[in-house]
């Protein structure tokens, strides 16, 4: 916004010091480049920026078919089903939203420090076995004949809370995390487009057939997207790489580095630390 004075006096607030000549000259140039930056949706469709488009698409629509947002509107109707009162179905509602806004705290805390593939991964993990356990209690303990008893209820409920848990530390923030760290300035604006497009995208498909498909799959919705979880983890394992301590003016160097990944990247010179592409997704 040109006001450059006055960024100066903020970086050398936020850093201690009043050695911040190079680190801001940098951020001018950075800021300089961005602004000249022609046409970012035709560059990120590009082969060479197929890594972060496949982030843009992916990581949001995992993050949906997870089952999450199905789980927060909904709350009131699956527990009603199931034989909860109105009350007890409006306290379910409340209780996922305490704990998923405390859970991401959890992410706050843990993720410069454990890392986002790890955080990513062990998430959809608790997710799955959440999602087969309800989906196993309610197959063989509620159906037109029988009401499904207050312990299993209880049981429900707390898994229920333990998926809006994992969630909340794991595809909860990191879906929005990962994609802002990995796009070039070229690309930058584009890649962020995308992702919250792709998002509300899927927010609204599901939101639109999350009842037909309750009525058709009944149980069977929870395993619906467990199968989804387990897909979304693999795509972290396989393709996703770690982004932590990254500087975002270097992640063209994990492309390059990755496995799978390396081979949409333009072939340039090994850097000083650079090593060579390997089956290593890390």
């Amino acid at each position: 916004m040109g006001r450059i004075d006055e960024g100066r006096r903020v970086l050398k607030r936020i850093r201690g010091t009043h050695e911040v000549d190079a680190e801001f000259q940098d951020m001018v140039e950075a800021s300089e480049l961005a602004n000249s930056i022609e046409h970012p949706f035709r560059n990120i469709i590009e082969k060479r920026n197929l890594p972060q488009l496949a982030m843009a698409i992916f990581m949001p629509a995992f993050q949906i078919l997870g089952g999450i947002n199905s789980i927060l509107f909904y709350a009131p109707v699956l527990f009603q089903s199931m034989g909860f009162g109105s009350n007890a179905s409006l306290i379910s509602s409340v209780l996922t939203g305490v704990v998923l806004c405390g859970s991401t705290l959890i992410s706050i805390a843990l993720v410069d420090k454990v890392g986002r593939r790890k955080l990513l991964i062990s998430g959809g993990i608790q997710m799955v076995l959440c999602q087969v356990i309800v989906a196993t209690i309610l197959g063989l303990k509620f159906g037109d004949d029988q009401q499904l008893s207050k312990g299993f209820s209880i049981v429900v409920v707390l898994v229920v809370c333990l998926f809006v848990l994992a969630f909340g530390w794991s595809w909860g923030p990191l879906g929005w995390t990962v994609p802002s760290e990995i796009f070039a300035l070229e690309t930058r604006s584009a890649g962020q487009s995308i992702t919250v497009a792709v998002n509300l995208l899927f927010t609204f498909a599901i939101a639109q057939s999350f009842l037909s498909l309750l009525c058709g799959l009944r149980f069977g919705i929870f395993l619906f997207f467990a199968v989804w979880i387990v897909i979304m983890t693999l795509f972290v394992y396989y393709f996703v790489p770690e982004t932590k301590g990254v500087p975002i003016e270097e992640m063209v160097l994990l492309w390059r580095k990755h496995w799978f990944w390396h081979r949409f990247v333009p072939t340039v010179a090994l850097e000083d630390g650079d090593v060579k592409p390997s089956k290593n997704t890390n």
